[in-house]
This record gives C-alpha cells, sequence and structure tokens, in this order.
C-alpha cells in the first residue's frame, strides 16, 4: 500500500464516505429526537445481521416508509405486516426472525422505558459504558447492533466521543491513521468525528482502503 500523509488521507476518506450512516436513512441524530434515535436502532438492529449495510439500509427506509417511526407504531403492526414489508426489500433471508425481534423489542421499550430509548442516558447519568451495558439489553441488540448504535450516537450523545469499535480501529491502522480514539480524535474538528468514522466503516465495507491511500498519496 502507498504511504500517505494521515491529514490527506482523512481529507480523502471525507471526500468518498463523508456522511453517517444515520444520513442514509434521515435520523437527525444530532438533535436527539425520540424518533431519531429509534430509527438509529433499527438500522442497528437489521444492519447487524449477517447481510450487506445497502439491504439493512433499504429495509429500514422501507419500514420508515410505512410510517413505523416510533415503538409504539410498530408494536401495533402485526408480524405478517413486518415480514411483508421486510422480504420485499432485500431482507428476505431475515425476514421472519428479524420481524419478531423487531416487535419483541418496540414492546421492550414501551414497557421498560415508555418508548423512547433515550432514557437509557438518564438511567445511567451519560455514562457511556453503562449506556452499552444497557443497549445489549433491547431484543436484537448484541455486541456488533451495539457497536453500529453508538458510532452514530455519538453524533448527539457527547459523551460517547470519541467510540470507536475494534473493527474500525483496525481499518485506521491499515490507513495509518491512530489507532486510539482520542489521538484520532485529534486529527480532525469534533463535530465531525462520526462523520470520519463512519467513513471508516464505509472504507472497510467498500473494501477501497488501498484506493484510498493511493488517492492521498497523491494530493
Amino acid at each position: 500500500m502507498a504511504v500517505a500523509d494521515p491529514e490527506a488521507v482523512i481529507a480523502e476518506l471525507m471526500s468518498r464516505h463523508g456522511r453517517t450512516f444515520a444520513d442514509d436513512f434521515a435520523a437527525d441524530v444530532p438533535a436527539d429526537t425520540a424518533e431519531a434515535m429509534f430509527r438509529l436502532l433499527v438500522f442497528a438492529t437489521l444492519a447487524s445481521a449477517r447481510i450487506r449495510s445497502s439491504a439493512a439500509l433499504e429495509a429500514a427506509n422501507a419500514l420508515f416508509d410505512q410510517g413505523w417511526t416510533s415503538p409504539r407504531v410498530m408494536a401495533e403492526t402485526t408480524w405478517e405486516q413486518r415480514v411483508q414489508v421486510l422480504n420485499k426489500h432485500g431482507y428476505a433471508r431475515y425476514d421472519e426472525s428479524t420481524a419478531r425481534i423487531l416487535g419483541e423489542s418496540c414492546h421492550f421499550l414501551l414497557e421498560t422505558y415508555d418508548g423512547d430509548i433515550r432514557a437509557i442516558r438518564e438511567a445511567t447519568d451519560h455514562h457511556r459504558d453503562r449506556e452499552r451495558d444497557l443497549l445489549l439489553q433491547v431484543k436484537g441488540i448484541g455486541p456488533v447492533g451495539a457497536d453500529i448504535f453508538l458510532r452514530e450516537a455519538q453524533a448527539g450523545w457527547d459523551e460517547l466521543i470519541p467510540y470507536v469499535d475494534a473493527r474500525t480501529r483496525q481499518t485506521a491502522r491499515e490507513l495509518g491513521l491512530p489507532a486510539e480514539p482520542r489521538r484520532l480524535l485529534n486529527l480532525i474538528d469534533r463535530d465531525q468525528f462520526p462523520k470520519l468514522v463512519a467513513a471508516l466503516v464505509r472504507s472497510r465495507l467498500e473494501h477501497d482502503t488501498e484506493d484510498v491511500l493511493d488517492a492521498a498519496s497523491t494530493r
């Protein structure tokens, strides 16, 4: 691989991939609304399965297009309705199990947090490690799903910054960037950090780290 200046690598990453995943499913995470964080939770649930991120994104947007943008509304849908939407929008392999999981997670949120996932912040006094622990109690959210949620949630939950999971730290290392989150944060404006983390994830998913390095070396 080519050797490039870290600032050039970041510039190339941001040029290619500089948007959060939440941008792709219309979740205003920086505003930290109940709907935005629920959308993010649904996406994290879908994207944590062994499926392409583009398929998870398509399925999430299809669910939201139905108007199912809160736990209360989604909990009122039937399993069959959720299966039908997932099946038609790139999620056929996991449609039945995921439809059940979504229903169960919505009921859990209603019973535990009055339908608002943001309540885990108050329950933990904005403690990031405890937030992750409570997030893992939500049906369908395992370690991968928790990482997806928290990577994106740091755009609205300041206590999470800098959140970089292990696989994304490895991608940073491959690109010649600091793998230690706080050192990586020092290379970019704080409000742009969630986009940089998402760009690193996209680079890994699209297998273009070598192309990023080559392009950055010519900047």
